[in-house]
């Protein structure tokens, strides 16, 4: 073997060793991995059958630890959201930034935090596990490996000790609802007739609001059974929209139920459908838009993070209305006065009817992704396929987000005042939080 044939398998040998050492950077950074963290955290919601106000809550703080490492990483294009959230500090940088691998150190602090809001974690771990034994297959340094999950629990530990003081805690030992016997406030509903879902919710600190009833939609048209009032009327429509139901309506409201916790009875026996919640549909659609754009990881951190604050704020204000208001459900009424054999399309949800929260968190979402990727956005939502639904495609996130409110008139959940009501409520609440929470500088 002469010099020159030497020289260059040397170069080659070089070269290969440099790609494989550097092939943990491709698991990294493509933003794939951080869908499927995404994806097992949605799974685990699922299965542990979280309410829809406590589902927020899970995805919105694991994603701002995330995105504060991503701040980190490009401080030049990312703002910190210290200063910005309600009660959020400044997180201490990393005394060497070069010994942290911050996309490491955001999937990290995104599990460990989902772990820690969740019961069932053996999800995450598994996913955890996998992660990084593949990451150091691939060539990871092990001193950079080891300071990048130091520096992501350091991150999770902050984001933490801010979370615990939101007051939900504090919430889990306050007393339930008492029920009031007239016939215009809300009561349990078939076939399960449980407990009012977050009757403090409220209480709960909000991110970018100023407080829960910043936000106060118009009082629901007052109570009134006579024939012709306002209010019957309103009632009259949800009753006959459901005997004329048509085929695409009824598609409508199965696609966007997202009850996680449809209960069936047969005899004596009782079992659950576990699906889906309604932020994590909007979480599902976020995946979508960001894998279509082509985002990095850092933008599509940046979009899950904005998203799932918007959740958090727009349950929290809903939420305000709805134990405020106290609006009983229709099904209530109509079995009481009028048919008692009528049941709704859909299995009515354990709280009070207005406003919808469909409605005000579908507006929300569908603002604040229409303002980091465009008004006609068109996309095909799969999200629903896991649970056996066919696809739905729309030409705009507005689009889908007026879907969704009207798809619980369809379903015979919701009388229209709390529908049109609750989408000026999500409007007003995304609008802010576009407005005033600033993570891109570019944008």
């Amino acid at each position: 073997m002469n010099k020159l044939t030497t020289f260059l398998l040397a170069i080659v040998l070089l070269t290969t060793a440099c790609q494989k050492d550097n092939r943990y950077q491709t698991v990294l950074e493509d933003p794939t991995t951080f869908h499927k963290a995404v994806d097992r955290l949605t799974s685990v919601i699922v299965h542990d059958i979280f309410s829809p106000p406590v589902a927020s809550r899970i995805y919105a703080y694991p994603m701002i630890a995330a995105y504060e490492a991503m701040h980190l990483k490009q401080p030049e294009k990312f703002q910190s959201l210290a200063g910005q959230l309600n009660g959020l500090s400044q997180i201490e940088a990393p005394e060497n930034p070069n010994l942290v691998h911050y996309d490491l150190a955001a999937l990290h602090a995104f599990l460990t935090l989902g772990k820690q809001f969740i019961f069932s974690e053996n999800t995450l771990v598994v996913f955890q596990d996998s992660l990084y034994t593949e990451l150091k297959a691939k060539g990871m340094p092990r001193r950079l490996f080891k300071n990048s999950i130091a520096y992501g629990e350091k991150l999770a530990s902050h984001i933490k000790d801010w979370a615990d003081g939101d007051l939900y805690k504090q919430t889990r030992t306050y007393p339930k609802y008492t029920i009031r016997e007239q016939d215009k406030y809300w009561k349990p509903t078939p076939p399960a007739y449980m407990d009012g879902i977050e009757p403090h919710w409220n209480k709960i600190r909000t991110f970018v609001l100023d407080s829960a009833n910043q936000f106060v939609p118009i009082p629901p048209i007052p109570f009134s059974l006579e024939e012709g009032s306002p209010f019957r009327e309103q009632l009259d429509e949800v009753y006959q929209v459901k005997i004329n139901l048509t085929q695409e309506q009824t598609e409508i409201a199965s696609f966007w139920d997202c009850n996680p916790y449809v209960t069936h009875q047969n005899g004596h026996a009782m079992f659950a459908t576990k699906k889906i919640t309604p932020g994590g549909h909007w979480i599902g659609i976020t995946k979508i838009a960001a894998q279509k754009a082509q985002q990095d990881l850092p933008t599509t951190i940046n979009t899950y993070t904005r998203v799932s604050i918007a959740l958090f704020d727009a349950f929290i204000s809903c939420w305000d209305t709805k134990w405020n208001t106290l609006v009983v459900r229709p099904e209530t009424l109509i079995n009481n006065h009028f048919d008692q054999e009528w049941t709704p399309l859909l299995q009515t949800p354990p709280f009070p009817e207005y406003t919808s929260g469909h409605s005000v968190i579908s507006r929300a979402s569908a603002v604040v992704l229409t303002d980091l990727l465009g008004d006609n956005f068109a996309f095909d939502d799969t999200t629903e396929m896991d649970y056996g639904l066919p696809m739905r495609s729309y030409t705009s996130f507005l689009e889908a987000s007026e879907e969704a409110a009207i798809s619980r008139l369809y379903g015979g959940i919701h009388y229209m005042m709390a529908i049109e009501e609750g989408v000026n409520q999500g409007q007003k609440v995304g609008d802010f939080i576009v407005q005033k929470l600033i993570t891109n500088k570019n944008n």
